[in-house]
């Protein structure tokens, strides 16, 4: 039996710490008449087993291509630190765990929601992202989900706030996994996957499409102050930090190199949390 440092590898905690975030803003906008503090533990609780026993699944599914790629291939399984029938099985029982608490603990309409992302994650973007760079869009579904459960998980059910929501989480995944599929294209090309950037060897067609997609995204993070959701405060926060990513998506377009593409890989990165912190702190 393996020590517990490979399990929490297996996990990837960043990205289950950025779910957990983004789940943690949906239901503090989506709590109008006032946060409870057990129901919100549940929640997070919840969203982050489905989370990392989502991501334990997709490296236990692509661990084959992990071994082929320098960026990966010192993770549990491909550097043999943990066998796949023990990767297998902590992932199960984390993610089933999650979503029965989920049900149990929260409600049944957000538990169905993580347990759709874990789905669509697991059997629709993995196998895609092999054969069409259209896989994105798909990815960017699951990735959009945990804001709307914690949305659900306050109690304020599918409406046009939590769509907005989901909207604002969507988009920012494109210039943010475009930037990162540019970044790393020769290890992605490696390994197998079907990235834009095996069929755009100048950068220009990705760097173009982070720029539309940014556009949509600064777009899309207005509407909150449409719905209800924001004040002025925040349209103002919210069209500052929206410009600023136009101008890093701007720059990757008029020089499509590594290094425009690392700078807004990384702005992205800061966008998300800045935005949100905006949403849930700034008067409505």
């Amino acid at each position: 039996m393996a020590s517990a440092a490979p399990y929490w590898e297996l996990t990837k905690p960043g990205i289950t710490r950025l779910v957990v975030l983004t789940a943690a803003a949906g239901f503090l906008l989506g709590a109008r008449g006032g946060v409870d503090p057990v129901l919100l533990a549940h929640a997070l609780l919840g969203t982050g087993l489905v989370a990392a026993g989502t991501n334990a699944l997709n490296q236990w599914w692509e661990r084959d291509a992990d071994a082929r790629m320098g960026r990966t291939r010192r993770r549990p399984l491909p550097a043999g630190r943990l066998r796949p029938g023990e990767a297998l099985a902590f992932a199960t029982t984390i993610s089933i765990t999650g979503i029965l608490w989920l049900a149990a603990f929260v409600n049944t309409l957000t538990a169905a929601l993580a347990a759709l992302s874990l789905a669509s994650y697991i059997f629709a973007y993995t196998p895609l992202k092999r054969r069409t760079p259209l896989a994105l869009f798909v990815g960017a579904v699951p990735g959009a989900l945990p804001i709307l459960g914690g949305w659900t998980a306050a109690g304020a059910g599918l409406t046009l706030p939590g769509w907005v929501l989901f909207g604002i989480l969507f988009l920012w995944q494109l210039p943010h996994f475009l930037a990162l599929g540019w970044l790393y294209r020769d290890d992605y090309r490696q390994g197998g996957f079907a990235m834009l950037s095996r069929v755009d060897p100048d950068g220009r067609l990705t760097a173009r499409q982070a720029l539309l997609f940014a556009a949509a995204l600064v777009a899309v993070s207005l509407l909150p102050a449409r719905v209800g959701l924001a004040g002025t405060p925040y349209l103002v926060g919210a069209a500052a930090l929206g410009l600023a990513l136009l101008g890093w998506s701007a720059e990757m377009v008029r020089d499509p190199s590594p290094a425009r593409a690392r700078r807004l890989f990384l702005a992205s990165v800061l966008y998300l949390p800045a935005l949100l912190l905006l949403l849930v702190s700034l008067p409505r």
